[in-house]
């Protein structure tokens, strides 16, 4: 689209066609040595009840909407890169995978409902956005959640985007703080803490 301002990942790939192909196989490889992938997923599950809808938003390759599919969730996955949503759709069947900018979210103009139980952007999503667009990214996350939703984003420090600058980010967006954690296994969060697990409603 033009004027579309493309994100850090797209940056990335366009400079190297070979990278998410690489990211791909790693976490294929990752899977198939019984490593843990989906650590994030299973604390969204826990945060469900049974056939909950859940939108991925920055879902790469599919391995936590997959996951949450088998656990019985409706889910819906957006990813910027067509490489990485190609994998999630061979990888994981079930969920619905869309090619998509997280700055422009309008899953409804695509015809799927807006309401979500929960959004989780995990994997240094934030991190990988064009600077300019996060705070439109995080006011799309609100406008899809449904009333009593919840939104789940976590990153690591050092990577370009503070936490503070984060958090007023997400309130200026109409996010409301409910948690904040240093781990996806609900580690708390201090003033030292190197990543960051924080979960949202919606604004009234």
């Amino acid at each position: 689209m033009s004027g579309r301002i493309p994100s850090r990942w797209e940056d990335m790939t366009a400079a190297d066609p070979a990278h998410s192909a690489w990211y791909v196989q790693r976490f294929r490889t990752l899977a198939e040595q019984g490593q843990d992938i989906v650590g994030e997923a299973r604390l969204i599950d826990a945060m469900l009840g049974r056939g909950s809808r859940v939108l991925d938003a920055g879902c790469g390759a599919g391995r936590l909407g997959g996951y949450l599919h088998g656990a019985g969730h409706s889910v819906v996955g957006v990813d910027v890169d067509p490489v990485l949503i190609a994998a999630a759709e061979q990888d994981y069947p079930g969920p619905t995978w869309l090619v998509g900018d997280l700055a422009e979210l309008d899953l409804p103009g695509r015809g799927v409902e807006a309401d979500f139980d929960v959004i989780v952007c995990a994997g240094n999503v934030m991190t990988f956005l064009a600077p300019s667009t996060r705070e439109a990214v995080l006011a799309g996350f609100a406008r899809h959640l449904a009333p009593a939703g919840r939104a789940v984003i976590g990153f690591g420090a050092d990577r370009g985007y503070e936490f503070p600058q984060f958090m007023a980010d997400a309130a200026a967006a109409g996010l409301t703080p409910d948690l904040r954690l240093s781990t996806w296994d609900l580690r708390p969060f201090t003033d030292d803490s190197e990543f960051l697990v924080a979960v949202f409603s919606r604004a009234s």
